[in-house]
């Protein structure tokens, strides 16, 4: 068994599984500006408020995995995005605090509001920036980090970021026409579909642009037999937003959340075939970057009995509270 592949495969799976929960609940945050009454902020903040903290346990298994298993990639990656992931970190601390606060707080209210949204647009922009800095390459040398301190902001980063921001706010949108009703749910009906067609944009943008400023990504796309299994993306991208616009118009409630998550994971899978585990970094494989093969073997093990348990309790969390949340109801946790 090949344990360095073992491991990314787990790593890659749990950032996967960190985007899709905690997208859509840092999405609800984004969405905050543009639903000014309070009642329906309550009602918006309440169809995550059981689950939030649990979603990010992926985000915190995919750094602790890749600590363990790649500590070279892990200080590569934190020396080269240093900044960035400090600076969402701080959003994700706001966020945090403002959602224990939030519920009790009067007078203070509006200042919470204000810490939910920045810390949740914070932190997905620069998850996103983080994204498209490690899409642009990252320097090593001698087995570290060579490069810019700021070399992380470039124009791609940027976009990347605000891409990031489009997909969040729509697994937003979609999951609170699954949890609410009324008129709050008939006016993200209205909101997903302009979503749809700036997250049609970003992804085709981002298509676009990622191999011409890589030509390492431009070569595993066009120049290996990689190229064929992705000419259905496309496809399936334009079928995920028929299916969309279908859902909108027949008013269905779990069918578009559904067609946001097809977004995300053809997203996810272009992004996994854009890099190599031949050369995750100029010049080094995954293999050249994986701890001793007894560090990972003893991790594993660790690995194989906290993953059934994360998936058990986070089941059990969406199964305890899953229906609609109405005005009035209140989630303490």
């Amino acid at each position: 068994m090949d344990l360095t592949l073992a491991w990314a495969a787990i790593i890659a799976l749990g950032l996967f599984l960190y985007v899709v929960l905690d997208g859509f609940d840092l999405g609800i945050g984004i969405l905050f500006p543009f639903f000014p009454d309070q009642h329906d902020r309550d009602v918006m903040m309440n169809t995550v408020a059981p689950v939030w903290d649990g979603n990010e346990t992926w985000l915190v298994l995919g750094g602790a995995g890749l600590f363990a298993a790649f500590p070279m990639v892990y200080s590569t990656v934190l020396s080269a995005l240093y900044l960035p992931l400090v600076l969402m970190l701080v959003c994700l601390i706001f966020r945090g605090v403002s959602f224990e606060i939030r519920t009790k707080a009067q007078r203070t209210k509006p200042m919470w509001d204000l810490a939910f949204i920045g810390g949740s647009a914070g932190a997905t922009f620069f998850q996103g920036v983080a994204l498209g800095a490690f899409l642009g390459g990252i320097p090593v040398a001698d087995g570290r980090f060579a490069g810019d301190p700021f070399g992380w902001f470039s124009p791609f980063s940027i976009f990347t970021g605000g891409a990031l921001v489009v997909t969040y706010a729509l697994l937003g949108a979609c999951w609170l026409i699954a949890k609410t009703e009324g008129d709050l749910q008939r006016r993200m009906y209205r909101v997903v579909w302009p979503l749809t067609v700036l997250q049609l944009a970003t992804i085709a943008v981002v298509s676009i642009w990622t191999p011409l400023q890589d030509a390492g990504i431009a070569s595993r796309w066009f120049d290996s037999p990689l190229f064929y299994r992705l000419l259905p993306v496309p496809m399936l991208v334009a079928a995920c937003a028929w299916a969309m616009r279908r859902s909108i118009q027949s008013r269905h409630e779990k069918r578009p959340f559904a067609m946001a998550l097809g977004f995300v994971l053809l997203g996810y899978a272009g992004l996994v075939a854009s890099i190599s585990p031949h050369e995750i970094f100029p010049g080094v494989s995954l293999w050249d970057a994986a701890s001793p093969r007894s560090s990972q073997l003893f991790t594993i093990v660790g690995a194989a009995v906290i993953l059934p348990v994360i998936v058990a309790y986070t089941t059990f969390g969406y199964w305890v509270f899953r229906g609609k949340v109405r005005h009035g109801e209140h989630h303490y946790h």
